[in-house]
């Protein structure tokens, strides 16, 4: 399945203890995972495929072509084998993008939930800034979220509110835990998180992650830094900046680097933010588009699912290293 880690490596990792009070089991994996999509067949309309004036469904709003075409997030066909995807990976839990109660995502999280739980998967909600958010309104969506069976919660731009904020929230909240998309360990310990995420592979590459790690550990916070295979986001966004994949060795350098940091769990930066070019969904190769093709030696249909092969490497040697 691929090159191993260079021995020095290997070695520091298997120094790493796990640590105390952590629900999930040693060594787990959460995926950053997206239900907007839409077609005109399932929602009337193409959604998201269609943003920065692209036409699909030849024409997608991504530097690369999902090898199952331009999908619908409501499909359950489709949401059932992405969960199989997810679960065959060794991912533990998929973290939701929720973009408030009125959103189409959240009209689409029964599905997932149902299609999640069927795979064992665990579900968590990526609370995203959506238009309008307040530290009250969230800590409604929370207590919303909290009857669907949901008990994670990643708050993306955690700074937009003050630490004594989100401090005054936390002691109203029991059973649940909330993590901070922040490297201010600091601010995440006032605000009592659980734990910080990164989620941003740009700003925050693997050499950040040791001194990450370092920090939340001594506020006794959980460190979840992010992963993921590269960002190329020409046609999605119009965004300029890259981070090239180099055929696989980013993701690799990406994951050597979170779990010589003593991550507490490896966050992956993204399943299907096709819009980015984050994600490590299929792909296929078509004129035009960024491909697969290559990494890790792979080619063609092989090529296609390489970053799920991967992931599944990564995710079993996580919970030896952990376990």
């Amino acid at each position: 399945m691929g090159r191993l880690l260079p021995t020095a490596v290997a070695l520091l990792l298997l120094a790493v203890p796990a640590r105390a009070g952590d629900a999930r089991p040693a060594g787990s994996a959460a995926i950053f995972y997206y239900p907007w999509y839409g077609t005109l067949e399932h929602d009337g309309a193409y959604r998201h495929w269609a943003q920065n004036g692209h036409r699909p469904p030849a024409d997608v709003a991504s530097d690369f072509h999902p090898a199952r075409g331009a999908y619908s997030s409501r499909d359950p066909v489709v949401v059932d084998a992405q969960m199989r995807d997810i679960a065959a990976a060794g991912v533990r839990e998929v973290v939701v993008s929720w973009w408030g109660i009125h959103s189409p995502e959240n009209a689409r999280l029964s599905l997932v939930l149902k299609a999640a739980r069927a795979h064992r998967l665990q579900v968590a909600a990526h609370l995203e800034p959506y238009d309008g958010r307040t530290i009250d309104s969230t800590a409604a969506d929370i207590e919303y979220l909290r009857t669907r069976g949901i008990r994670d919660f990643f708050v993306y731009h955690a700074t937009d509110f003050r630490a004594s904020q989100w401090s005054a929230l936390s002691a109203q909240l029991h059973g649940i835990r909330t993590f901070a998309q922040t490297t201010l360990a600091g601010f995440a310990k006032q605000g009592r998180f659980a734990g910080v995420y990164t989620y941003d592979i740009l700003v925050s590459g693997g050499d950040k992650f040791r001194r990450l790690c370092a920090q939340a550990h001594r506020q006794g916070l959980l460190c979840l830094p992010s992963v993921g295979p590269g960002y190329s986001a020409q046609r999605g966004t119009g965004d300029t900046r890259v981070k090239l994949r180099r055929n696989g060795a980013t993701y690799d350098a990406m994951w050597a680097a979170a779990l010589g940091a003593g991550a507490d769990v490896v966050t992956i930066t993204s399943y299907n933010e096709w819009h980015e070019g984050t994600q490590i969904e299929a792909a296929r190769r078509v004129s035009g588009y960024e491909s697969y093709d290559g990494a890790w030696g792979k080619h063609g249909t092989a090529a296609s699912e390489a970053y799920l092969v991967r992931t599944a490497y990564w995710t079993a040697r996580f919970r030896a290293v952990r376990g």
